[in-house]
């Protein structure tokens, strides 16, 4: 079973809320102490991807159990200037970092005068551009380090995938050394292919959490956010604004009592929803479901995936026999009323090796061993 099992990262400063958020998505209380190093291991906290249409479903096939998908968050210690040489847990930390798919990055945009910043003041874009920075410096010590291990072998031996690689690395040097991450570089897909293995911290997709206050949740937000908006929107990244200390009570809550709670405020969707939500897509990922009256149960795939694929992340032997699917679309399903209707209206499709998936797909899978 190649189960689709997804990760982000939660990095940041010291005291920007990093813990309390963390806290709220895993309703786990892990120490969220006011001084830095309080999380030292990574903790990981699963999380339900938010989906109304896992509760459709569910009231049409009144299954006896039902699975939504769900999604890793790992909360890594807070990091600090010069952990790529070492300082606070250094590399420590950045090696928990590599092994994410995306990283969510937390930046203080509200002032407490009890709360320290490790800087004196609240400047999310110094703070943001220290962590990076960071990241950039901890990307380029293993390109230097493979560099020196094939340089000299690779216009040696003028052996094709060798030269592809070192080209590559050299590149992505150039641009690590002015500051570029990887994300941002123009690499072909042979090249990003040359550098999978290496876990480059700079190529995963980012995300910036700005945490505000409870007022300026309420009034759409304050200057220091608008920065961050800014800086996001000029490297293509994604930002979302959340108060870590509304997340932490939201947590409490009983999913209506949430509802009332977010109306009170005024609030349309809480900020935790939105982050799953928006790190979902920022990953290229997509749903479909399987449904009857044993199980209704929803699967994450990466867009781009063909019927086989996804049917082998339900299990190896339905790849692996996979004769074909059949498919009806989740709206249609929601249109007709019922399965019996879906087909009677010929909107049941039988699909073969090379059907591309759909989000909202909902399939029975026909296989042969």
């Amino acid at each position: 079973m190649i189960y689709m099992s997804l990760t982000a990262g939660i990095v940041g400063l010291p005291n920007v809320g990093k813990s309390t958020l963390f806290n709220a998505i895993t309703k786990k209380n892990i120490l969220a102490a006011n001084y830095p190093f309080a999380t030292i291991d990574p903790n990981v906290g699963i999380v339900v991807v938010p989906d109304k249409r896992v509760e459709v479903l569910e009231e049409m096939y009144m299954p006896e159990r039902t699975i939504p998908t769900t999604y890793e968050f790992t909360d890594i210690a807070g990091l600090v200037k010069g952990a790529s040489t070492g300082e606070g847990l250094g590399n420590k930390f950045l090696s928990h970092i590599r092994e994410v798919d995306a990283v969510v990055e937390v930046v203080r945009c509200f002032d407490d005068k009890n709360i320290i910043h490790v800087d004196g003041n609240v400047d999310p874009i110094r703070d943001i551009e220290v962590i990076n920075v960071e990241l950039v410096m901890s990307d380029l010590e293993i390109i230097d380090n493979r560099i020196n291990r094939i340089g000299k072998k690779a216009e040696m031996t003028k052996d094709k995938k060798e030269l592809l690689e070192i080209n590559t690395l050299k590149k992505i040097k150039m641009g690590l050394e002015q500051n570029i991450p990887v994300r941002k570089l123009d690499l072909s897909e042979d090249e990003l292919d040359v550098i999978k293995s290496f876990n480059l911290i700079t190529e995963k997709p980012i995300i910036y959490v700005a945490n505000v206050s409870e007022d300026d949740i309420i009034n759409g937000g304050n200057e220091y956010y608008e920065k961050v908006k800014e800086y996001a929107k000029n490297e293509n990244s994604e930002v979302v604004m959340i108060c870590a200390k509304i997340e932490s009570e939201l947590a409490e809550l009983n999913d209506s009592d949430k509802m009332a709670f977010l109306q009170d405020l005024g609030i349309p969707e809480s900020g935790l929803d939105q982050l799953i939500k928006k790190t979902y897509s920022l990953l290229g990922l997509a749903t479909f479901f399987t449904a009857g009256s044993d199980e209704v149960k929803a699967w994450t795939f990466r867009k781009g995936m063909k019927a086989p694929q996804c049917a082998g992340i339900i299990h190896t032997d339905f790849e692996r026999g996979f004769i074909r699917a059949e498919v009806m679309s989740y709206d249609d399903l929601v249109r007709y009323g019922s399965e019996k209707e879906v087909k009677e209206n010929g909107k049941m499709r039988l699909e073969g090796k090379d059907y591309l998936m759909q989000d909202g797909d909902i399939c029975y899978f026909r296989f042969n061993v």
